[in-house]
Formats: C-alpha cells, sequence, structure tokens
C-alpha cells in the first residue's frame, strides 16, 4: 500500500468517525455534562474542608490560611516565637492560639522556631486523608461517567440513539464493576507514581515502559465494563481487555493513528489559512485582522481536538464491537476496520 492509500483510509476513517457524532450531536455534549457533573460531586465532596471551623468568618483570609494548614505543614509563612502560630503576612496570627494545636494538629516542633525554619510543605494526616480520598473518588468519577458514555457511543453504533440518562442509569447498574475497576485501576496508578519517585533514571524509564504498557492493556476496559455483565472482576476485565487489543493490534494503533491523521489535514489547513491573515494584516496595516482570526483559530482549535479526541471514542468502540461480535457498523467498513498496514512476515 503507498502513501497515497494510506492517507486515503485514514482521511475516510476521520470522516466516519466524524459523521456518528454529526449523527448523533449528543455524543458531544455528554463529556462536557459529566465534566459539569463531576466538578460539582467534587466540590461538594472538599466543601467539608473549605468550610471547616476556624473561628474566623469565611471572607476573612486567616480563614483560608487555617485551612491551608490542616492540610498543609511546613509552609514558608511566618512562625510567632512566642506562641509557635504561623502569622499571615508575618503579622495575624492565622489560626486562634486556642485551636490552632488541638483543632489542625500542627504543633509547633520544638527548637524549629523562626520565619525560615520550615520551608518543605508536607501534608499532614488529614490533608493525607483527604488527597487519598479525592484520588479514590475521581477515579470512581471518571470509570462511572466513562461506562456512561461508552454505553451510549455502543448504542448510537447500533442505532438505538443517545440518551445521557439512559447511559448514567446504565453506568448505576454496573456500580460493583465500576468501584473495584477504579480502586484496581487506581492503586496500580499510585503505585507505579510512587515507585518512580524513589527509583533512579533507569528505574524511571523501566517504570515508564510498564506504566505505557498498563494503559495500553487497559484500553478495552470499559467496553468490557459495559458489555460483560457477568464480571465485576477487574483482572478479567484487564485480561479480556489484553486479549481484544491482541487481536485488533494493527487496526487499533493503526485506526487511531489514522483519526489523528486525518484531523492532522484540517490542523495544516487552518495554519495555512493563519498565514494568509497574518499576510494581510501585515500588508494592510490593519493587526485587528490577526487579532480575531488568531482568537477565533485558538478557540476553532480547542473545539476541533475535542471532536478528535471523541472520535476516537468512537472508533475504539466501533473496532471493539467488531473484534468481539464480528459486527461492522455504519459508516465504517470492512476495509476501515482491517486496516493492516503491517510489517509483512518474513518467509
Amino acid at each position: 500500500m503507498n502513501l497515497v492509500e494510506k492517507f486515503s483510509r485514514s482521511w475516510q476513517l476521520f470522516r466516519a468517525s466524524v459523521s456518528v457524532l454529526q449523527q448523533y450531536p449528543k455524543l458531544l455534549v455528554f463529556p462536557v455534562v459529566t465534566t459539569v457533573f463531576t466538578a460539582v460531586i467534587l466540590l461538594f465532596f472538599m466543601s467539608p474542608l473549605a468550610l471547616q471551623p476556624t473561628g474566623y468568618r469565611y471572607t476573612q483570609p486567616q480563614h483560608w490560611q487555617a485551612v491551608w494548614e490542616s492540610v498543609f505543614q511546613g509552609d514558608s509563612a511566618a512562625v510567632d516565637p512566642s506562641s509557635g502560630t504561623a502569622l499571615s503576612n508575618g503579622s495575624v496570627p492565622a489560626t486562634p492560639p486556642s485551636t490552632a494545636h488541638h483543632r489542625f494538629g500542627r504543633a509547633h516542633r520544638p527548637g524549629h522556631g523562626g520565619a525560615d525554619s520550615e520551608n518543605n510543605v508536607q501534608l499532614t494526616p488529614l490533608g493525607m486523608a483527604y488527597l487519598a480520598a479525592a484520588y479514590l473518588v475521581s477515579m470512581i468519577l471518571a470509570t462511572y461517567f466513562n461506562v456512561a458514555f461508552y454505553h451510549e457511543i455502543l448504542a448510537s453504533l447500533r442505532g438505538d440513539g443517545v440518551s445521557i440518562r439512559r447511559g448514567l442509569l446504565y453506568a448505576l447498574t454496573r456500580w460493583q464493576a465500576v468501584l473495584l475497576w477504579a480502586s484496581f485501576a487506581g492503586l496500580v496508578g499510585l503505585v507505579i507514581r510512587q515507585l518512580e519517585e524513589r527509583v533512579g533514571i533507569i528505574g524511571k524509564l523501566v517504570l515508564g515502559l510498564v506504566g505505557t504498557a498498563w494503559s495500553v492493556a487497559s484500553i478495552f476496559v470499559i467496553p468490557v465494563v459495559v458489555t460483560d455483565t457477568e464480571s465485576v472482576n477487574p483482572f478479567h476485565m484487564l485480561k479480556k481487555s489484553a486479549l481484544t487489543l491482541k487481536q485488533t493490534w494493527g487496526e487499533a494503533l493503526i485506526g487511531f493513528a489514522g483519526v489523528q491523521l486525518g484531523g492532522l489535514v484540517l490542523t495544516l489547513g487552518s495554519f495555512v489559512f493563519l498565514g494568509l491573515a497574518f499576510t494581510v494584516s501585515m500588508v494592510t496595516g490593519n493587526f485587528w485582522i490577526i487579532g480575531v482570526t488568531g482568537a477565533l483559530w485558538l478557540v476553532g482549535m480547542i473545539v476541533f481536538s475535542y471532536v478528535i479526541s471523541v472520535a476516537n471514542h468512537v472508533y475504539r468502540c466501533a473496532l471493539y464491537l467488531y473484534s468481539t461480535e464480528k459486527t461492522i457498523v455504519e459508516p465504517y467498513n470492512l476495509e476501515m476496520l482491517q486496516m493492516a498496514w503491517k510489517m509483512k512476515k518474513s518467509k
């Protein structure tokens, strides 16, 4: 297959993925809605920490300084040598002396007085607990909303339309699988990060490869959670995802590259348009032209990148259906799903 044929197939794959979004525009709205839901839930989760009683009004800077000190210790704020309490802006006690040590557990360490004695920021026990809980909650929310999103992508590819409410309700029925996979994936990610902080350059490279292998192997986990309603075992989900990837190795990697390549064509075209606008602006001396054009180009690139991201999810689901059910969903065809630009096996 020559370069022109490869380019043509990439463009066809890109158009097919985008045409699904044109037919079902709610797929573009779904991630926005879930992002809003996630932000609201996380804000609700963090509100007890932000609204904890400190002896100050919420509008006072000292309140937020005290909240900071309940999560972090060893900041660079000045310390009152007589009381051992941190000073906001070096002069006003950040927390009332009567509550500083008992409420937040931020006792002053003997022999460490003075403004310059504590420069390393560390988490307090409360901060560690909240960080761990926030990490777990974010993983659960991401998995839950992805299951809902992928359920609707698969439904749209089967011609059943798209419903945000239906997707969210279906994800609730898979709460056990969501909870177990989110916990498992979160633990693996946390272990990899912690190990990376404790090893040298070679170790970081090795762990980087491990992290990449993990990401690749789990690429079809969410479709597995959606379709395999009999299992909630995260190890089974990972195994099935890896087997699906093995069956579609060439198609998956090349297909994702194809969607990106199709998007790259339009991106390069936009740069040409931006260059023409810059030239006209310089020739006419009207810098409003390049200013307005540049702003529109930036917004367009953000929206376009978002569309490409969603199109990749659509292609992933189409490839998953082809691999597991031998179903070729419109507007894809067999040639698109078998874009096997692979190395020929040596005889």
